[in-house]
């Protein structure tokens, strides 16, 4: 009899086990950054050049604000404020939607897209799937369907940006005869990159010309013309910092700041490349570091994350209309050439024309975007490259940074003095205009160091 009563009451146990309500799942602003790490790794591993990376984050980081900005009264829909956006669509009431999780769900699912290892993002998704469904099966479902149907919506708009059919156009012809005009560097003296990439739709700009620089200075390799003065600066720079040994603050600042996707590197008859991030990762880098100090919550990591990537994307966009406008030679050709056939520069040259510095417009333009976030005097240690063997670097500002990495491609070998400071101008009024243009938190665009949600 006993035995009988304690299995009813195993039973009865059970039965109370079963219909217990599932546990709501719950999704950090940690999920989110893990996301965006592990977009970023892939990314290293598939070598995209920056302008891409760009790309690459901002749709995704888009997809996932929209779906946030759905639920969260404090922030409006991009729709109408970046070109070609409309609404997404709206999930169904009687739907158990997560909307967290529908973000990040998103945010997964266009970044595979992206990428080209797909796998890599596949099992990292599975992975995920997995617990949630665990957790609460009919949560999970709904959120997921209705994640996959804003990435679709998000994909149909991106596919109008004209990146499918920039990769059909006449790669980048190289001018033999002007002297002023790029050349292909050494070690592996790839072609230009990405010579179409400002017919890319942009985010919020106008026009990829809209914040055309003043022109460099004229070409010119006469002793005492500013053209030739700037050439030699960078010479006499190089060998001045390299001089100093391991002690040098400039190497090291130059180093920290490399963000070149691929390094070729020839040791006899073997050639092979390593990796690193992209400038813009770094900055979506930084984006972390800021969102975790300040303990952002989910919804504002994402705006954080979002507003960001735009002012990246759009700026290199226009760094890179001008770079195949003025077409201009890089120093390690000309001091080859007229002051020192051995010199190299402290890093490598990347693939395409000089002027004007990436890093420089790309950098300003996140350095004054993430100000409109998190304020002027945002001090912050920046960790982004230990991965890759570098020390913690320390800022007192966001515009600091970006000035220190404008600075780092003259100390590199790599950029005129011109380049680095017209860029950095270029990038900041491209900054100015987006933080004008966009209105995307309704209780102003300046956090107070705290968390918002």
């Amino acid at each position: 009899m006993k035995a009988f009563f304690g299995s009813i009451l195993c039973t009865a146990v059970v039965m109370v086990s079963c219909n217990k309500p599932a546990e709501p799942i719950e999704i950090t602003a940690e999920d989110f950054h893990a996301s965006v790490d592990k977009v970023t790794e892939v990314m290293v591993h598939d070598i995209f050049s920056p302008p891409v990376a760009s790309r690459i984050y901002a749709y995704p980081n888009i997809a996932a604000y929209e779906i946030m900005a759905l639920q969260n009264e404090k922030y409006n829909s991009l729709q109408g404020q970046v070109d070609g956006l409309g609404s997404i669509p709206k999930p169904d009431e009687q739907a158990a939607v997560n909307y967290k999780l529908s973000a990040l769900i998103a945010h997964i699912e266009l970044s595979k897209r992206l990428i080209f290892s797909e796998e890599r993002i596949e099992t990292y998704r599975d992975s995920l799937y997995g617990r949630w469904n665990d957790q609460n099966k009919r949560e999970f479902e709904a959120s997921r369907d209705y994640g996959l149907e804003v990435a679709e919506f998000i994909a149909g708009w991106m596919d109008q940006d004209n990146y499918k059919q920039t990769r059909t156009m006449s790669k980048f012809t190289v001018d033999t005869e002007d002297p002023a005009r790029w050349q292909p560097t050494p070690p592996s003296y790839m072609e230009g990159i990405e010579p179409h990439w400002n017919k890319i739709r942009p985010f919020v700009l106008d026009s990829a010309s809209q914040f055309r620089p003043a022109p460099p200075p004229p070409f010119s390799m006469e002793e005492g013309s500013a053209f030739y003065k700037e050439v030699k600066e960078v010479y006499d720079v190089s060998r001045e910092i390299t001089a100093k040994g391991d002690s040098s603050e400039e190497v090291a600042i130059a180093q920290f700041w490399d963000c070149n996707p691929y390094v070729s590197v020839n040791r006899g008859h073997l050639m092979f490349a390593t990796k690193k991030i992209s400038p813009g990762a770094h900055w979506i880098g930084i984006t972390k570091i800021a969102c975790r100090k300040v303990d952002y919550g989910f919804d504002d990591s994402v705006f954080a994350y979002a507003k960001t990537s735009i002012a990246i994307a759009d700026g290199f966009i226009s760094c890179w209309d001008e770079k195949y406008r003025s077409n201009l030679i890089r120093p390690e050709t000309l001091i080859n050439e007229h002051i020192d056939d051995n010199w190299k520069p402290v890093l490598q040259t990347p693939p395409f024309p000089e002027y004007t510095s990436g890093h420089s417009v790309v950098s300003g333009a996140a350095a004054v975007t993430l100000t409109s976030i998190f304020g002027e005097d945002f001090a912050f240690d920046d960790d982004t490259e230990l991965q890759y063997g570098l020390p913690v670097r320390s800022f007192n500002s966001f515009i600091e940074a970006s000035e220190e990495a404008a600075i780092s491609r003259m100390y590199g070998g790599i950029h005129y003095r011109a380049a680095v400071e017209i860029g950095i101008d270029q990038g900041q009024s491209l900054g100015r205009f987006i933080n004008d243009q966009l209105s995307m938190r309704k209780t102003g665009e300046l956090a107070e160091n705290k968390p918002q949600s």
